[in-house]
């Protein structure tokens, strides 16, 4: 059991009236993720709604701002269990076998166009055994071959983008691993956290993107960026790209000064501080499907 301490600061200038936002900062529940205690803390006098998605697990904040100046600050105690098991056991799930809360993510979406990846993707990786290796290698590929390099991408930026361009920062190493692995069949989603373990020489903490896919019975993580440890990884969102999971989305006119976020490793209820390290095992916070 690892036990995480994560805080977060988001700050704001609403320069229109009534700016709508959405937010997916909180920490998931699910069966590996245990939230103990959190606080959310916003500077205006605001009525919020909260809504809960039963599939994904995401949690939705739900706001209208007034003009000047807004901040959130949200802070959570977490537990993760990972789910931790050796990657030779885990071979890839037939279509025809597959839940059906796990079809959508087959399909290509806007910053993953699988599709248009498809030969290239059987080309490269079609030959290879069909199981976790199989998605390792289309990890340690997209590794090799994008370089991580800050203000090279923005908003609109898709895998295939990433692939002629290769550089990139996570969510685009995500992105093009996603639509890789749909391109031969294996169920692949985007995932946010935070870059618990990156090198500072990177930049202050952030918002983190890495993969989920679907093998066995459950999703197992992958960091295809390869910048940060995932058993520090606090999973926060889920979707098919970054248009699912983005952590504000904003209706309206702001300026936006970066997030300020802290997260590390605290001593968990026998006293003693598991900190997270690099396995070989296969990793999942998500239950069983």
């Amino acid at each position: 059991m690892i036990r995480l301490q994560y805080s977060l600061v988001l700050s704001y200038e609403v320069t229109a009236p009534g700016t709508d936002f959405i937010f997916n900062i909180h920490a998931a529940q699910t069966r590996q993720q245990k939230v103990l205690n959190e606080s959310l803390t916003i500077s205006q006098q605001l009525a919020t709604q909260m809504h809960v998605d039963p599939v994904t697990h995401n949690r939705y904040l739900r706001l209208k701002a007034f003009t000047g100046p807004l901040q959130l600050r949200y802070d959570a105690t977490v537990d993760v269990a990972h789910w931790r098991t050796s990657p030779a056991n885990l071979s890839e799930v037939h279509v025809a076998n597959l839940p059906g809360a796990v079809l959508p993510y087959l399909y290509p979406s806007r910053y993953c166009q699988s599709d248009e990846l498809h030969k290239f993707a059987v080309t490269e990786f079609g030959h290879l055994w069909q199981g976790y290796s199989r998605v390792q290698a289309i990890c340690d590929w997209v590794q090799r071959r994008v370089k991580f390099q800050s203000n090279t991408s923005n908003s609109y930026t898709t895998a295939l983008e990433i692939l002629h361009h290769q550089v990139g920062v996570c969510r685009d190493f995500a992105h093009l691993m996603i639509a890789l692995c749909r391109a031969v069949n294996i169920p692949a989603r985007f995932a946010t956290g935070t870059d618990y373990g990156a090198d500072p020489a990177l930049g202050p903490p952030d918002f983190h993107a890495y993969v989920e896919v679907f093998l066995g019975d459950r999703w197992y993580i992958f960091d295809p960026s390869g910048t940060a440890i995932p058993l520090g990884f606090i999973r926060i969102g889920t979707g098919r790209d970054a248009a699912d999971s983005a952590f504000a989305t904003i209706f309206g006119g702001v300026q936006a000064l970066a997030p300020v976020i802290q997260i590390g490793a605290i001593a968990g209820a026998d006293g003693t501080c598991e900190v997270p390290v690099r396995v070989l095992d296969a990793v999942s916070t998500d239950g069983a499907a």
